[in-house]
């Protein structure tokens, strides 16, 4: 679909006004509709400007959300945003603010709902299920280990020594 600049800005605006928007998503959108780069690249300036576009915005929507929402580990929310093209220098201070309890705390909510319906012949299976499952939420393997640790009652090694 081919666009004039004025209607992409009229649109590309609404778009980013339902929900906060990366530049990256923005402007993926902005070159499906054919737009130049020129005409790409002043339509994002002027969406910054007008404070429609802001990466820390986004950053720390999308942090909140895939941790409340969808119960996504640090390594998780990183790989996500580093895929979007956010600066480490934009989202870093905002998991730094996080402390690593909210992580824990999740998790150990995923693992315990988790845990009744993991079909396992021995405790170690079990285990071992349950930390590949935090693990592929993004956790740490330290993390989830401590936290498979807590739930079953604690055999496995500390993996940080």
């Amino acid at each position: 679909m081919k666009l004039s600049e004025p209607q992409a800005l009229n649109r590309i605006a609404a778009y980013c006004s339902k929900a906060e928007r990366c530049e990256f998503d923005v402007r993926k959108k902005l070159l499906a509709w054919e737009l130049s780069d020129d005409a790409v690249r002043r339509i994002i300036e002027r969406l910054r400007k007008e404070r429609f576009l802001s990466d820390e915005r986004f950053s720390r929507s999308f942090i909140n959300d895939k941790l409340k929402f969808n119960k996504w580990g640090r390594t998780k929310i990183i790989y996500e945003l580093r895929k979007r093209n956010i600066p480490e220098s934009v989202y870093l201070p905002l998991l730094e603010e996080l402390s690593g309890d909210e992580f824990e705390k999740q998790l150990m909510h995923i693992l315990s709902v988790k845990a009744r319906s993991v079909k396992a012949n021995t405790e170690y299976e079990k285990k071992t299920k349950l930390i590949r499952f935090a693990l592929g939420r993004g956790f740490s393997m330290e993390l989830a280990i401590k936290c498979v640790n807590k739930l079953l009652g604690g055999d496995y090694e500390d993996y940080s020594s």
